[in-house]
């Protein structure tokens, strides 16, 4: 496919780009005149039903495009009628720059009377122009206006956005943001271009600098440049990249092509990083029997670009590896290296997922979900692998809402009612809980219910982690026994909660006593007094590393993937870093690691 669209692709872009169109009929009656049938140029039509207008696109004779709105009820003939109007419009301007080339003295050229204009259905007859201009414009069809014709495209595949990040950097994969209208990202055509940086004749760069222009040069087709995401070598340092991408869908028909170049050139990386190691354990996807899962808070952009975290928080790393597009070259690099099933991500901002970590993780196999927090920027997000898992349903809460509103929660409400304070403390915290059930592809009967979280982060706050806790796993509850009954379970997340902890303790023993320390964590003042249980069997899949958190001034282990023991077993944990990995630039994050957390990695299977 890609050589029959070589010489599209090599074009610049625009209307005028051609494509091969298959043969045409030769029209009949009221038709255009009989014989050899030139290749046409385009008509784009874009209608959609719930928008009252459609759009007819094309180019001219003279190159002068045009792009027509018209009403989708209004008769043919009105539009038609414009559409000779418009072109007359564009032969007496070019009559006018004919005029102006002449001599002063040579008499005026009259403008042209405007071309006769005709639509011509796929069978060669004339469309009456009384038909609605939404049937009338049917895929196929041909417009002739004067002499040349247009093949009608209805809704072709389209571009409505392609852009490339900002920070390029050797050996870290490019991924372009792009959306696309009557096709899909995953059916469209990539071909991928370095800049070429032509040695100048004697004189030439000098007079270039000295008009502020660039020295010759061009582009060259990058090696291994046909994919949607592309990842320059060193020998890219220096050199801008640019990408054209032809539209495309599921019934392998195009649209234009777009091009976008970068606005710099690749520049080197930051060398070794702290999950390289990691990637050794986990070049290949898992096979059919195990789920590869991921947990990792990702520092959202919103916390990371704030005067505190430049100053107090992280006053060791340098400004430019704080900033988002540094961070996300590594971040996508990372988890695209881990090949994993299921990604469980907490601090997400909301623009990261839909223009950066959403299209680049799709681009590596993997469907993303969202749930932002309320009243912020940020939220969660779950990733799967589309060809081992299918979404079957989401069941995603915010906490104080649900502890507000749902019935599950009446006993937990009840039991609140004595402690008006913390209860109020409960309400304003805007966590939310993420849940995905998701069916293997391989085995309909085998389900999973992933649940993603990100507790209350204050350290006095160790009372309302519990009970935020008890939401999440009665909600799960829930989802697992009454919608989904035996469907085991995944609860990944940041819980800000470490192994000594009253949330940890209740998560993976089942209960919580009424006398535990963490009631009275914000004061004996607040304290409250009851006890908690849960119908789970959790268990810590990775363990209780000594820390997934490293900051100047904390480091702890507050991140878990805790699985249902009662159906699934690790098959392997991959390694953290080591410390001196972490701690080679005084702490997270880092020039080399992006963000203040550590992923956990472990390879699930079914019992």
């Amino acid at each position: 496919m890609w050589r029959l669209l070589r010489g599209t692709l090599r074009a610049l872009p625009g209307l005028r780009r051609r494509r091969p169109p298959p043969p045409q009929p030769r029209p009949s009656g009221s038709g255009p005149a009989s014989g050899a049938l030139p290749a046409m140029e385009r008509a784009v039509v874009r209608c959609v039903p719930a928008e009252p207008k459609l759009s007819v696109s094309f180019v001219l004779g003279d190159g002068s495009a045009r792009h027509m709105q018209r009403d989708q009820a209004e008769p043919l003939g009105r539009a038609l009628a414009r559409i000779a109007n418009n072109a007359g419009k564009g032969h007496a301007k070019a009559a006018k720059k004919s005029k102006k080339a002449r001599a002063e003295a040579e008499a005026a050229v009259p403008p042209p009377p405007p071309p006769a204009v005709c639509l011509f259905s796929q069978d060669g007859e004339a469309v009456a122009e009384d038909v609605p201009n939404a049937e009338a414009w049917q895929d196929g069809a041909v417009l002739q206006i004067g002499e040349a014709r247009y093949r009608v495209e209805r809704n072709p595949p389209a571009l409505t956005e392609l852009q490339l990040p900002r920070s390029l950097l050797a050996g870290f994969p490019v991924c372009p943001k792009l959306r696309a209208e009557f096709g899909s990202p995953r059916d469209c055509l990539f071909r991928w271009y370095q800049e070429q940086k032509a040695e100048p004749a004697v004189g030439t760069a000098a007079a270039a600098a000295a008009a502020g222009e660039e020295a010759p040069g061009g582009w060259v087709e990058a090696p291994g440049g046909a994919e949607r995401v592309f990842t320059p070598s060193n020998a890219h340092i220096g050199l801008r990249l640019k990408l054209v991408c032809t539209p495309g869908n599921g019934q392998r028909r195009y649209g234009l092509p777009r091009e976008v170049e970068s606005s710099g050139p690749v520049e080197a990386g930051p060398g070794a990083c702290t999950f390289d190691a990691r990637h050794l354990y986990t070049k290949k996807v898992t096979g059919p029997g195990l789920i590869r899962t991921v947990t990792y808070n990702v520092l959202a952009d919103v916390y990371a670009q704030t005067e505190l975290s430049r100053t107090v928080l992280y006053p060791y790393c340098a400004p430019y590896s704080l900033e988002l597009d540094y961070r996300q070259n590594l971040l996508k690099k990372e988890l695209a290296g881990y090949s994993a099933d299921i990604i469980c991500l907490q601090e997400v901002d909301k623009s990261v997922f839909a223009d950066s970590l959403g299209p680049a993780l799709d681009a590596f196999g993997l469907e993303g979900l969202f749930k932002i927090k309320e009243k912020q920027h940020e939220g969660l997000a779950t990733f799967y692998r589309r060809d081992k898992f299918s979404l079957l349903s989401q069941h995603d809460i915010a906490l104080n809402q649900a502890l507000l509103e749902d019935p599950l929660h009446k006993e937990l409400r009840d039991k609140l009612a004595p402690y008006p304070e913390v209860q109020e403390k409960v309400h304003q915290r805007s966590s939310v809980l993420q849940v995905s059930v998701l069916q293997s592809t391989n085995d309909s009967s085998r389900k999973i219910c992933v649940a993603n979280t990100h507790l209350y982060w204050h350290p006095k706050g160790g009372n309302i982690r519990l009970i935020q806790a008890a939401i999440a796993l009665s909600h799960i509850r829930h989802v697992t026994h009454d919608i989904y009954p035996s469907t085991p379970v995944i609860f990944c997340g940041d819980f800000n909660s470490t192994p000594s902890s009253g949330a940890y303790s209740f998560i993976s023993c089942g209960s919580i006593a009424e006398e535990h320390e963490d009631w009275g964590s914000n004061g004996e003042e607040q304290r409250c007094t009851m006890s908690l249980a849960h119908p789970f069997r959790l268990k810590s899949a990775c363990g209780e590393p000594a820390y997934t958190n490293y900051v100047g001034g904390f480091h702890g282990c507050l991140d878990y993937i805790f699985i249902d023991a009662n159906a699934l077993e690790v098959e392997q944990v991959i390694p953290l870093p080591s410390h001196e990995e972490v701690t080679t630039h005084q702490a997270l994050p880092s020039v080399s690691h992006p963000s203040d957390h550590i992923a956990l990695i472990c390879d699930l299977k079914w019992k």
